[in-house]
């Protein structure tokens, strides 16, 4: 379990395949970890990239803040992470606020990311796609306990899950988490999507309730493509092989040279 020390702040990370010449950096959502991606996802991309996974600031193992949760300190907050492993260029990947994480990146610094995977991202304007964050978090830990606790050989138990709820009561009730983002509502209203040259896709779930908010980013970023996958907001949980799978396709289809990386 990688405890790193980014900027005076200690940043829970796990890497795979560390030797690979191309990295991809996934970012998890709000309320969730990176065990979102370590079990499922993370092992097929491991398959041919050096792949990076890190928990955000009071999520998982890493360290607690009260406040920096808007996309300007979150996105400095990974610039720092990769300029600490010596990653001059990655492909960057992002689920839910995490996907916003990531475009907010992929604007401030574009010549940082070769290609962009946005899985899920919501408008933050829109307030019944917040609220599906939250309602996440709650089906993501059931997940977690019902399916990952024999395959990490770990019996999550009730003090685990204690634990668990007093991280969420944390950032609930001790941090500007909520209050960052409601102040992030006009992100993509406002952010210069149209100008951005970085290699995109975008993936939704059929039936999700912010399906028409990756419909429309389609519509901003021309250097984008649109993937429907089976499921809702939970996509990752629903059909992680596919994901992998489909973000593996858009990297070996995208690349026309290979990346020089320095991993440290």
């Amino acid at each position: 379990m990688p405890i790193i020390t980014v900027d005076h702040r200690q940043v829970h990370i796990q890497e795979l395949n560390k030797g690979a010449e191309q990295t991809v950096v996934l970012i998890h959502g709000m309320f969730s970890n990176l065990s979102i991606y370590y079990f499922n996802i993370a092992p097929i991309l491991a398959k041919h990239y050096h792949v990076v996974m890190y928990d955000l600031k009071s999520h998982g193992m890493s360290e607690r803040f009260p406040d920096g949760y808007d996309l300007e300190s979150m996105s400095s907050d990974l610039l720092a992470l990769l300029d600490h492993l010596k990653l001059e260029k990655v492909h960057l990947a992002g689920y839910s606020f995490g996907g916003l994480i990531a475009l907010k990146t992929a604007l401030k610094a574009p010549d940082r990311v070769d290609h962009l995977i946005v899985i899920e991202a919501p408008d933050p304007q829109d307030e019944k796609a917040r609220t599906i964050i939250d309602e996440y978090s709650k089906e993501f830990l059931e997940h977690y306990v019902a399916n990952f606790t024999d395959t990490t050989k770990v019996q999550m138990g009730k003090r685990q899950m204690e634990k668990n709820h007093r991280m969420y009561e944390f950032l609930f009730e001790k941090t500007s988490i909520k209050a960052d983002m409601i102040r992030e509502k006009h992100f993509l209203s406002k952010a210069h999507l149209s100008e951005m040259k970085v290699p995109t896709l975008l993936l939704y779930g059929v039936e999700s309730n912010c399906k028409p908010t990756g419909e429309w980013l389609n519509t901003q970023i021309g250097t984008s493509e649109l993937e429907l996958i089976s499921g809702d907001h939970n996509i990752p949980i629903q059909e992680p092989v596919q994901i992998a799978e489909t973000v593996a396709y858009f990297l070996s289809q995208s690349l026309s040279k290979p990346l020089t990386q320095n991993h440290g």
